[in-house]
């Protein structure tokens, strides 16, 4: 287990650990969870946490398609009732992002929603996928992400060493997506 300096947040945020099998047990628990609060086209497990062997921070990412990302949003009330912090579009245009904390205080689940259909969604998966079937290309994220720990990379230093790591993962995901 190592810690990324600066990401001491008192939520494991910033704790990177080998791959635990019980990660999606934990995944499938909240994607029950979840189809009981919202109409979902459809609920995957996504990010480092999906990928068996690949090392991760003990936060499960959950990639959910609905038909209108609006008929979420007036659901908010009945998410917060439910525990999930709800932050609307976070950042990035298109997208509803949830969060939820363990009762530990933990964070334990990121939820990601977007429309059926957006490019977005679409990444996501293909990014998973090769990942899964990748070894080598699995083990060398592991090794980049443990390196920059390792190395002392501040929270903002290993975002964006990750970063640029993760940005050309994906455009050889996406060509291999093509093929």
């Amino acid at each position: 287990m190592l810690r990324v300096p600066g990401q001491d947040d008192g939520d494991d945020g910033g704790v990177i650990t080998p791959y635990n099998p019980d990660w999606p047990r934990s995944f499938a628990l909240e994607r029950q969870r979840l189809q009981g609060l919202i109409e979902a086209v459809s609920i995957d497990h996504i990010g480092s946490t999906s990928v068996p062997g690949l090392a991760a921070k003990p936060i499960i990412d959950i990639l959910v398609a609905v038909e209108a990302v609006e008929r979420l949003d007036e659901k908010a009330g009945v998410l917060q009732a439910a525990g999930y912090d709800v932050l609307g579009e976070y950042g990035l245009v298109g997208r509803r992002y949830l969060r939820r904390h363990a009762p530990d205080g933990s964070r334990s689940h990121h939820i990601h929603v977007y429309q059926q259909g957006d490019e977005s969604h679409r990444r996501h998966l293909v990014f998973r996928d090769y990942l899964r079937i990748h070894a080598h290309e699995r083990d060398a994220y592991t090794a980049a992400k443990l390196a920059l720990v390792e190395a002392g990379a501040d929270r903002k230093a290993y975002q964006s060493g990750k970063g640029a790591f993760v940005a050309a993962l994906e455009h050889r995901a996406l060509a291999w997506a093509a093929q």
